[in-house]
């Protein structure tokens, strides 16, 4: 069924997200492989109704989530590590880049924002436990993001402790498969307990 001129960009900007992949959109209009949906998204960009944030990557406008666009440049992708940790308070360290976990390790710039992507491997990145995928991007909860930096990192200075639910670590890390993970988890936890 083709589409009305001029619904193909309503459909977008009805859409909760404010990233899209041009496969997202091809599917939205119902006009996968065709090859239509490119000659229609170039119009939209020239005319301005669509920003190209990156090859194969576009926004409604410039005001787009960071942090959703963090999670499609590479998929499957969730937020973690720093990111995550800093909002907690579980660092006090700022960080401009924004972390994510994938399948490979990438540093990549959009629009001035530097992305960090680490790698993980595929049974973790796959893994939902410890992962809000509620809203329009994948984010880790501060527990999963405590261990996927100690998992990558080894040893790493985390300024505040408390924030953390320990029953929420311990019932994840069975996820990662790695004593020294485990080694270094309990290690933390009993110097929390010893501070506390």
């Amino acid at each position: 069924m083709e589409m009305r001129k001029g619904s193909h960009i309503s459909t977008l900007l009805r859409s909760k997200k404010t990233v899209f992949s041009s496969r997202d959109i091809a599917l939205l209009w119902g006009d996968p492989g065709s090859g239509k949906s490119r000659v229609k998204l170039n119009y939209y960009v020239k005319t301005g109704e669509l920003y190209r944030i990156r090859k194969g990557l576009y926004a409604k406008d410039k005001h787009y989530d960071r942090l959703e666009l963090a999670t499609r440049i590479f998929t499957p992708a969730y937020v973690s590590f720093e990111t995550v940790l800093a909002r907690a308070g579980v660092v006090f360290q700022y960080y401009e880049r924004i972390f994510v976990a994938s399948y490979l390790s990438r540093e990549v710039i959009c629009d001035d924002q530097t992305y960090a992507v680490r790698k993980i491997k595929a049974v973790l990145l796959t893994n939902p436990a410890g992962v809000d995928q509620s809203g329009e991007y994948a984010i880790a909860n501060k527990e999963r993001a405590f261990l996927d930096t100690l998992y990558i990192s080894g040893d790493y200075y985390f300024d505040n402790l408390t924030p953390l639910d320990w029953d929420k670590v311990f019932a994840l890390l069975p996820l990662y498969g790695n004593r020294r993970l485990e080694r270094a988890v309990q290690t933390l936890h009993k110097h929390f307990q010893k501070s506390q």
